[in-house]
């Protein structure tokens, strides 16, 4: 019994020492994406001085990123199990269509129409992990896909034209009604931050975190070891598909109307701040800290060059760079990190039995 002990404690001292540089990597991480977010506030500041350090343009980020980062922390789940979802932006829309058929042209009650929009965001999740659990399709191509039938679907649904929730003063108060007297603290901007204590409880101390961190590090394995892999896929799919609904719900009460029109490259500034928040493509590696700390830098950089007259197009030049430089710096962090496992000494093959006591980042 000796003789394997020893062993056994090299290797929990092994795995403890790169528990500790993991920890230390993805610390070092959040911190670079916190730097990175400080000082584009603070160019933008010196070049709007007057206007863009004010309660009231800090509310307009709050109000900016709320959309984009609940897409976000739904994509987050996707990409940590190795997946990619396209259609969260049109999907957006296209529930935010649904939230005004069910309001508005058939006169539900304003929670219910609600709770009917979720749902439905559920259900284009729901078709997406079928898709790409059971039919095997790419989930790239799944769920580009269903970018294009959500598109078409918003358009077709609503006639083309808007519709309007001017008979229901309520729906438009769910974004836009300040919680505090005197400051505008928008339900919104709230309902996002709820949202994103939700997430990061789910990531981290719940069954779906720990299997999406397993499928996304080794899916053979942890099908080997006995999980249901299919099913737990379409779970998180389904679950991505709830915050693109509630997205929905908060982008069309923001207008106080369904626009049928648009959606399409909100999916890249939510993937985008989903890797500049550290999340790798590659699947098994991914935080929720981050992911919000990339949302908050795509809409500070949207806000900024707004405020500093930039034009639509270039604008729109800006952020592709910034979706370039984010895939470019996880290839970057990915060949570091094969490299440092090609040197460890104590680096040892996967084992089925270990597929699914992978960690998550904080």
């Amino acid at each position: 019994m000796s003789t394997d002990l020893a062993p056994r404690l090299i290797s929990d001292s092994a795995s403890a020492s790169e528990t500790k540089r993991s920890f230390w990597r993805n610390s070092l991480q959040q911190l670079l994406a916190i730097a990175s977010l400080v000082i584009i506030i603070i160019v933008f500041a010196f070049i709007n001085p007057d206007s863009f350090l004010t309660l009231t343009n800090f509310s307009t980020i709050l109000t900016t990123v709320t959309t984009v980062g609940l897409l976000a922390l739904g994509v987050t789940f996707i990409i940590i199990t190795g997946g990619i979802d396209l259609s969260v932006g049109t999907g957006m829309i296209l529930c935010g269509v649904m939230a005004g058929v069910f309001i508005t042209n058939m006169g539900l009650p304003l929670w219910l129409g609600i709770a009917l929009t979720i749902g439905f965001g559920g259900l284009i999740g729901l078709v997406n992990g079928v898709n790409v659990a059971v039919l095997g399709l790419p989930s790239f191509i799944a769920t580009l896909g269903m970018m294009m039938v959500t598109q078409g679907l918003s358009l077709v649904i609503s006639g083309t034209k808007p519709i309007y929730f001017s008979e229901t003063p309520g729906f438009g108060a769910i974004m836009n009604v300040s919680l505090i007297p005197g400051m505008r603290l928008p339900l919104g901007g709230v309902i996002f931050i709820l949202l994103i204590v939700v997430s990061v409880v789910i990531l981290q101390r719940t069954l779906i975190g720990r299997t999406a961190f397993a499928i996304g590090s080794n899916e053979k394995a942890t099908r080997l070891s006995g999980v249901n892999v299919r099913a737990w896929l379409i779970t998180v799919y389904v679950l991505c598909g709830l915050f693109v609904g509630l997205a929905g719900v908060l982008s069309a009460s923001r207008l106080s109307s369904a626009q049928p029109t648009g959606g399409a490259g909100i999916e890249l500034q939510a993937i985008a701040a989903v890797i500049i928040g550290g999340t790798s493509l590659a699947g098994g590696r991914g935080s929720m800290v981050g992911t919000v700390i990339g949302a908050f830098i795509m809409a500070v950089l949207d806000n900024g060059l707004r405020m500093a007259g930039v034009a639509q197009e270039w604008q729109q030049v800006a952020i592709g760079v910034v979706v370039l430089l984010a895939v470019y710096l996880d290839i970057v962090r990915k060949k570091n990190a094969s490299a440092r496992g090609s040197v460890s000494p104590h680096r040892k093959p996967a084992r089925d039995s270990t597929a699914v006591t992978s960690q998550p980042q904080t």
